[in-house]
């Protein structure tokens, strides 16, 4: 199945590395994939000082109206960081470790989202709009989504757009479960401090580790830059 992408984030420096996994089985742990995880928690205990600049530069990414970075609202790659760190690294399923894998070792927030529960082909990413909200735990708790960077499913009949995930916490809507068979992802990543070559490599190595979490899993990635609406 095809998915479009529609970046219209008002900011040159958004770049946005998706990927599209279908075919998976969650309860699938790819080959190989505790021990290059391990590697990586044993990474993160020091940030080298390019990852620090990158850790600085997607906050400044989010850092848009009134939308500010900080304390609870601070980006999902910074979460599992301190996890990390305290060795508490949460392990889900399949294609949700993959993706925080993929976040701590770039240092870069990761969405991941059912696609059937999203029902929806087309997916359009904006800042979130004075109101916006979403419930994002089965807890009720809400975050505000005002000048938040968000991703949202593009309704089929009217066209309207639902937010669903964002770089620090994503809808509960649209969250993973074990009947999980078709996933998208979003890498968020400032121009600043990750090339679109460098994203490009980001995504292909998201895909392939995707790509184990089932016998006959399909994937695909693109890089999508400001302004570019992008199918794959």
């Amino acid at each position: 199945m095809k998915v479009q992408i529609e970046h219209i984030i008002p900011r040159r420096d958004a770049l946005l590395g998706l990927v599209r996994a279908e075919g998976l089985t969650v309860a699938i742990e790819p080959a190989g994939f505790s021990e290059a995880l391990q590697q990586v928690l044993v990474a993160r205990q020091d940030l080298p000082p390019e990852l620090e600049t990158r850790r600085q530069a997607v906050r400044d990414l989010l850092r848009n109206g009134r939308y500010k970075p900080t304390g609870r609202a601070k980006p999902a790659s910074e979460y599992l960081l301190r996890e990390a760190q305290a060795g508490r690294f949460p392990r889900i399923n399949g294609p949700v470790d993959v993706a925080n894998y993929i976040s701590l070792q770039h240092m870069l927030p990761v969405s991941l989202w059912d696609l059937d529960r999203a029902g929806s082909t087309c997916f359009r990413f904006r800042l979130g709009r004075e109101g916006e909200a979403y419930v994002f735990n089965t807890a009720g708790q809400q975050i505000a989504l005002t000048d938040l960077i968000i991703g949202c499913r593009v309704d089929p009949e009217t066209g309207t757009d639902v937010p669903i995930v964002n770089p620090v916490k994503d809808s509960l809507a649209t969250k993973t479960d074990e009947t999980t068979t078709r996933v998208m992802a979003c890498v968020y990543a400032p121009a600043s401090a990750v090339s679109a070559e460098t994203l490009a490599n980001i995504c292909q190595d998201f895909a392939v580790w995707l790509g184990r979490c089932g016998a006959h899993v399909e994937t695909a990635w693109a890089v999508v830059q400001p302004e570019q609406t992008s199918i794959l």
